[in-house]
């Protein structure tokens, strides 16, 4: 009786021992044949973490290497330009240098361990500060 319960045991760690093999084996096979997004190292935000925290906050997706904040999207240059140069960057890529809306916003770019530039010019015709949408500069920020 007790050779008998000692090979019923045997048989049935045998058994769960080969079943968690195979449970492992196909696992990795599986983590093998899954495609993992890339990440960049150039990037300030992982772009699946970017995309994860606009679509929990109903704003729009961001595109790869800009980062998002507030349903708006930046783009942080590691190139060195001057205004112009990066004016012109940016109307290349349908967009525009940064026009502060209000102080929370100025407060998230002030967090920003890069320079950047601003879309502020001074009109000497209207003797103000105008943002390039012509919009003035408003001193409450």
């Amino acid at each position: 009786s007790t050779v008998f319960q000692t090979t019923q045991w045997r048989l049935i760690s045998g058994t769960l021992g080969l079943i968690c093999l195979l449970l492992a084996a196909t696992l990795g096979i599986l983590l093998l044949h899954m495609p993992f997004p890339e990440l960049h190292n150039d990037s300030p935000v992982s772009p699946g973490l970017n995309k994860e925290l606009q679509e929990a906050s109903n704003c729009c997706y961001c595109p790869e290497k800009w980062v998002g904040y507030r349903c708006n999207c930046y783009f942080i240059s590691t190139e060195e330009k001057t205004w112009n140069e990066s004016r012109k960057f940016c109307v290349s890529r349908n967009s525009s240098l940064l026009q502060l809306q209000n102080k929370d916003e100025l407060a998230f770019m002030h967090s920003s361990q890069h320079f950047y530039w601003i879309g502020l010019t001074y009109n000497e015709e209207r003797a103000a500060w105008l943002w390039e949408d012509g919009s003035p500069f408003s001193r409450d920020l």
